[in-house]
């Protein structure tokens, strides 16, 4: 239930920046790192439901997917790893080093006046 706590958290930190302005969210704009192995839509639909009754309802989420590549330490080949899987798809090896941003970010806000 990962999805239900970041729809919550989204939420909190957009009210946080706006405050206590007379605006209306429209969009939020942001990435998510595949590698966290979340649902864009279910983080959509948890961030609708904390949103109703907020500056925040009927925002939209606009969340672009980013792909985290990931060095084997054994034979320093790089690849695309499968989610939260570092399994080197040269050598097999777990033993693997994320090489990008994870997790999600918020890069931008759309609001207007109300």
């Amino acid at each position: 239930m990962h999805e239900s706590s970041l729809g919550r958290n989204i939420l909190e930190a957009v009210l946080g920046r706006v405050g206590a302005e007379s605006v209306k969210v429209r969009t939020v704009r942001g990435w998510l790192a595949e590698s966290e192995a979340l649902d864009p839509v279910a983080i959509q639909m948890h961030f609708d439901r904390a949103a109703a009754g907020t500056a925040a309802e009927g925002a939209r989420l606009d969340l672009a997917i980013t792909h985290v590549r990931a060095r084997c330490a054994d034979c320093g080949q790089e690849y695309l790893p499968e989610h939260h899987l570092t399994l080197c798809t040269h050598c097999g090896s777990l033993d693997g080093e994320l090489l990008g941003k994870t997790g999600l970010g918020i890069d931008a806000i759309d609001v207007e006046d109300v």
